[in-house]
């Protein structure tokens, strides 16, 4: 598998005579599959430059990069559920929502460099939103076609 995860639309099977149109996501486990790349900035870059990568704020890699995985496709199903909603580009490899913000965590990012995040300062971990029971996340940059630039929560 060559890709972290990914996101697309098909058709039920007949029900009472109709089929119904449905977007689905997929999201490997980043830490087994390609963690160079899909648990980024968690994990060790696969290319590109190589600082250490950041402690995860939930002190599971493969975990940490899944949730950053699955909120770029979340994006982009809720933006372009069908292959013909918001995406810059070709329809074959559209950028959409998240996609067009590659390793964009917090402001200042550039290649090899999350961001400015918020960090943990009692495990060092870098996050940039809060979930409930205390729990600590990095999710990624959106695109804001408004401003022509990445969106990002810190």
């Amino acid at each position: 598998m060559d890709r972290c995860g990914t996101h697309g639309s098909s058709y039920s099977s007949p029900v009472k005579g109709k089929t119904y149109k449905f977007a689905y996501i997929w999201v490997g486990n980043s830490e087994t599959q390609c963690p160079g790349q899909c648990a980024w900035p968690f994990h060790q870059p696969i290319y590109g430059p190589q600082n250490p990568p950041l402690v995860s704020p939930n002190n599971d890699v493969g975990v940490d990069g899944m949730v950053i995985n699955l909120a770029s496709l979340l994006a982009g199903t809720a933006t372009n559920p069908f292959g013909n909603g918001f995406f810059q580009g070709p329809s074959e490899a559209p950028l959409e929502a998240a996609s067009a913000c590659p390793g964009v965590y917090g402001k200042g990012a550039y290649p090899g460099y999350a961001g400015d995040l918020l960090v943990d300062s009692t495990t060092g971990a870098s996050f940039n939103a809060h979930g409930d029971n205390g729990r600590k996340y990095l999710l990624p940059a959106l695109y804001d076609p408004s401003t022509a630039s990445c969106s990002t929560l810190v």
